[in-house]
């Protein structure tokens, strides 16, 4: 019940986030340079034409105007029409929204994949080569831009060792999942080294506590030590790390999803940016936002789950 009752606060706080972002990304994306109109006519069509499709867009009213149109529109749950496209936003996000779903979620799992068992190996190793090279070698990929690990994994993997596919996103499951490996890996590996710290300092800090002490002298197994008892406990805090993480990637999928020509969101926005297509840049930017959000919230949500002394506020 408590869960409901704090799920219903947080969607409510939502309303004014949503609202401020929807004004600063309105009012920024104007102030871009470039007539949206010009853009998708060209530069030599005649006035007359231009004018015709700023009056079938709304783009001749004032902005404030414009703006509350579009505010209208939203609480009937419409995002408006692309320019580009001539098609209704929503129409356009409910198609490019799989990828980046997909995308989000196999970077997650290969992300907990690779940082688990490396910061249990750490942690069980602590001062010794395995916790010293587990702590190095990660950091290489943080310092790495996610687009150059991107086109290094298609080199490798893609091109020389045919393992998967080099773009795109194919359009059965079974070609969705091969497809999305390589940009999911591009993702996880920027994530892995924070995880990894993250998870090993807490399951120091849990293997050295009392109860951990106890399981031992009562003649547990070490597997069972480290599953039961430290792995759980020490994941509380990691939790929001990787909750922080993932929200903070939801915006760097644009420049994945660009390398590996995947047809998702950022794709979209970037070629939105590009064309002037205001509502569709304004869509997508909200769409990302309850993403975040939705992020956020499950992270909250798991962190209770893991820990029942936490109150949700």
């Amino acid at each position: 019940m408590r869960h409901l009752a704090f799920l219903g606060r947080r969607l409510v706080g939502t309303v004014p986030v949503l609202l401020g972002i929807s004004v600063i990304v309105f009012f920024m994306i104007h102030l871009v340079p470039g007539d949206p109109a010009r853009t998708l006519l060209g530069n030599r069509a005649t006035d007359e034409a231009v004018a015709a499709l700023h009056a079938r867009f709304g783009l001749d009213q004032p902005l404030w105007q414009q703006y509350l149109s579009f505010l209208g529109r939203l609480l009937h749950g419409d995002l408006g029409r692309s320019i580009l496209y001539d098609t209704d936003v929503s129409e356009l996000v409910g198609l490019r929204l799989p990828a980046t779903l997909w995308l989000l979620v196999a970077a997650t799992v290969l992300a907990l994949l690779i940082s688990i068992p490396l910061a249990v190996l750490a942690a069980t190793h602590r001062g010794r080569a395995a916790d010293q090279v587990v702590r190095a070698v990660p950091l290489l990929g943080l310092g790495m831009p996610t687009f150059w690990v991107g086109i290094m994994l298609v080199l490798l993997l893609a091109l020389k060792v045919h393992a998967f596919p080099v773009s795109g996103f194919g359009k059965t499951p079974v070609q969705h999942l091969s497809s999305i490996v390589l940009p999911g890996l591009t993702i996880a590996l920027a994530m892995t080294p924070i995880l990894i710290r993250s998870l090993r300092t807490s399951m120091i800090g849990v293997l050295d506590s009392d109860y951990v002490v106890t399981a031992r002298a009562k003649g547990l197994s070490h597997r069972r030590v480290i599953l039961a008892h430290t792995l759980r406990n020490a994941s509380v805090s990691s939790i929001t790390v990787l909750g922080v993480n993932i929200a903070y990637l939801v915006g760097s999928t644009l420049v994945v999803e660009r390398v590996f020509a995947l047809p998702g969101l950022g794709t979209m926005m970037l070629d939105a940016i590009f064309n002037r297509d205001f509502p569709v840049v304004q869509g997508v930017t909200l769409v990302f936002a309850l993403m975040v959000v939705a992020v956020n919230l499950l992270t909250d949500l798991a962190h209770a789950a893991l820990d029942p002394r936490i109150e949700l506020a």
